[in-house]
């Protein structure tokens, strides 16, 4: 329906590849140095919705480069040998239970051969038993010195490895960065950069449509998207080319947007 109303042929705010805003350029770029200065692990600490999912993905993209291979594991709340299974389907390795731990390590050896760069990138790692955790770090000790294992967590997971039990999983920290909520201006340009990149002008939506999405998304990016979308659509249900406040505020009536205070007010009415 957006496409045909607005005459476009690309789906705005899409997840497909969305481009990194500066805070997450710069921490990928820290990334990529101290994946080449020796391995160790990395921790980005968000709030949900602030961009660690697109971090993630670029990062996972980063395997269609020829010197680079990623592998990602995303579901953390399984035991330490599922998580060492699905670390094997991403090398595409084909191990059983007993040889899975040795054949990762000689894959490792065998890309830092290649003088591949490796990323291991661990998802929701609050989620991560710490048992899990220092069996992991274990293994990880045993790579060669050119990898980077990228830890994503809420911020509760920074202060969980802050603990003095946890002091040798901590120590071996060589960077770390909280991605920060976005300010109203970063995005006011995040949705300017979406409507340019499928040909919409920044009139789209209206200056008070901007500033009531950038108020009610408080920072969030995933938010914005999402009250950016839902906006849009509002608007070309009405064969309307242009957001205003009436069709933002359709989107902010439905009850997932509304505050918890206001739902049980209405319950009690």
């Amino acid at each position: 329906m957006l496409k045909a109303v607005l005459g476009i042929s690309k789906e705005p705010f899409s997840h497909t590849q969305p481009a990194l805003l500066s805070q997450q350029q710069e921490i990928a770029n820290m990334l990529s140095i101290h994946a080449n200065a020796g391995g160790g692990l990395s921790v980005i600490i968000g709030n949900p919705g602030v961009g660690k999912s697109v971090l993630r993905e670029h990062i996972e993209r980063l395997a269609q480069e020829r010197d680079i291979v990623v592998a990602s594991c995303s579901r953390t709340m399984h035991t330490y040998i599922n998580i060492l299974k699905q670390l094997a389907d991403s090398f595409k390795l084909s191990a059983s239970t007993a040889l899975v731990e040795k054949l990762l390590i000689e894959t490792a050896f065998k890309h830092a051969s290649e003088r591949k760069t490796l990323y291991i990138v661990i998802d929701e790692a609050h989620l991560l038993d710490i048992v899990t955790l220092r069996k992991l770090r274990l293994l990880f000790d045993r790579f060669p010195k050119r990898y980077n294992v990228v830890l994503f967590g809420q911020p509760g997971f920074l202060h969980a490895l802050s603990l003095s039990i946890n002091q040798d999983i901590k120590s071996r920290i060589t960077y770390s960065a909280t991605l920060l909520p976005l300010t109203d201006e970063a995005l006011a340009a995040y949705i300017d950069r979406e409507l340019d990149n499928v040909n919409l002008g920044k009139n789209t939506f209206d200056e008070s449509a901007i500033e009531l999405i950038t108020r009610s998304a408080d920072g969030n990016l995933r938010l914005c998207r999402n009250l950016c979308h839902g906006s849009l659509i509002q608007a070309c249900k009405q064969t309307k080319k242009q957001v205003t406040t009436s069709h933002v505020n359709a989107v902010l009536i439905q009850p997932h947007w509304r505050s918890h205070d206001e739902l049980i007010k209405n319950q009690v009415k």
